[in-house]
């Protein structure tokens, strides 16, 4: 279990004097689980899952892209369904169960979707990755063996500057299909 508390956070100038200090330093407790590992920690109230996981757990393999949700890059498991780690704020997961792209595979073994992904060509600068990955993790725990249009359309709020998802597609299919073999087109 990890257990960790913080400093606090102030303000400054005309919000200090309304009060906003005092609130801004107050932290409330939470709980949580992450990667199949108990966490309790104590945060501010504005902070979002993904300071939280990246700036207090150091599981830096949530990205932010965009901050705003649109991207995808940040996408965690809350409970099995994909969520944006960037839009959540981390008290909504309190006594939840959230997977990172670091709880997939073992070290040295990596999961069968990673695998594929690699063997696939579909990772090439690799920040959308993460995401891309969770958002399939979350597809494929609805429905275990989706046809090419659902695979499309689970991983249509991930955007992807390199691959042109084609080959991302072909990764996926070959995990549900069974055929996780090399592709060696183009």
């Amino acid at each position: 279990m990890i257990v960790k508390e913080g400093a606090g956070e102030s303000v400054t100038g005309p919000m200090a004097k309304r009060g906003i200090k005092r609130f801004m330093k107050k932290k409330i407790p939470l709980s949580f689980t992450v990667n199949g590992e108990e966490v309790e920690l104590y945060i501010s109230p504005n902070r979002t899952l993904l300071e939280v996981l990246r700036e207090e757990l150091e599981l830096t393999g949530t990205k932010e892209g965009c901050g705003e949700g649109v991207c995808g890059s940040c996408t965690v498991l809350c409970d099995g369904v994909p969520v944006r780690s960037c839009l959540t704020l981390a008290m909504e997961v309190d006594r939840h169960d959230i997977t990172t792209v670091e709880g997939l595979g073992e070290q040295g073994e990596p999961d069968p979707l990673q695998q594929s992904f690699i063997d696939h060509g579909a990772v090439q600068c690799g920040f959308c990755t993460p995401g891309m990955l969770m958002s399939v993790k979350g597809l494929l725990k609805r429905n275990p063996a989706p046809g090419e249009e659902e695979i499309r359309r689970g991983i249509s709020g991930n955007i992807c500057r390199c691959t042109g998802y084609t080959k991302i597609v072909e990764a996926v299919t070959a995990v549900t299909t069974g055929s996780n073999r090399k592709n060696h087109e183009g």
